[in-house]
């Protein structure tokens, strides 16, 4: 059997990758322990285990699949021990904790994995010669996929069709920051990536706390009526505290 430290090798993009993998993980444990994809579906440690898998390489393994690439989680055992660790934290972290700890934990890891898979995605189409639309495509895929399959898995509606603090326009947006900063300014893999990821994590961050959502179609005035009001992270950590204080 051969060592799986073999296939670890530092300085290349595999670091990268791994950590996208392993907070995206967390992310989808925490994620199947939240209420809204909880309830009605009782997930056993199986299961939660499984979303993680899901939402640690399902964007790794989309990613590579446009490609017409084995997916590297796949070739690569330290994808699975990394999933199934950071799996094992958000399981373990999530459990007997209020519901105002799961959403500040879940909306925090989600901030920080977007960026990360992003710019994987983008890499990755630079590394294949693709146009600068194909490669920002691929760096919006990748951190959105598996949050894709745990929704569907979850009978929830998939988050990047639906009201939200601009969840795939912020991979958008961190894939043409490190476009910029590794093609026209020719930045190493590290100084680029670090400089995209705060950009990412900064404006997610953001976004969620001041309640910044992606615009809306137009729609008639009866319909606009039945929106319900969704309440910025600020407010309600507000209220929480009013709440615990009284």
């Amino acid at each position: 059997m051969e060592n799986p430290f073999s296939y670890f090798h530092i300085g290349n993009f595999l670091v990268i990758d791994l950590i996208a993998a392993g907070t995206n993980a967390l992310n989808g444990a925490l994620l199947a322990r939240n209420p809204s994809h909880y309830r009605g579906n009782y997930w056993t440690i199986v299961g939660i285990l499984s979303l993680a898998i899901f939402g640690g390489i399902g964007g790794g393994v989309v990613r590579d699949m446009l490609l017409a690439k084995v997916p590297h989680a796949l070739s690569n055992p330290w994808y699975l021990f990394v999933c199934l660790a950071a799996g094992t934290i958000g399981m373990l972290a999530a459990y007997n904790r209020g519901e105002q700890f799961r959403e500040r934990a879940f909306q925090l890891m989600t901030a920080f994995s977007l960026p990360w898979y992003a710019v994987v995605g983008v890499q990755a189409g630079i590394d294949a010669q693709l146009p600068i639309v194909g490669a920002i495509f691929l760096g919006m895929v990748g951190p959105t996929a598996g949050r894709f399959l745990i929704d569907i898995a979850s009978r929830q509606p998939a988050k990047q069709f639906v009201r939200g603090e601009w969840f795939v326009t912020t991979a958008a947006l961190t894939s043409i920051v490190y476009l910029i900063c590794a093609l026209p300014l020719g930045l190493s893999i590290w100084p680029a990536t670090l400089i995209a990821f705060v950009f990412g994590f900064a404006f997610r961050v953001t976004a969620v706390w001041r309640g910044w959502e992606e615009p809306m179609p137009r729609m008639p005035p009866d319909l606009m009526e039945d929106l319900p009001e969704r309440e910025a992270f600020k407010q309600k950590r507000q209220e929480h505290r009013e709440g615990t204080q009284q």
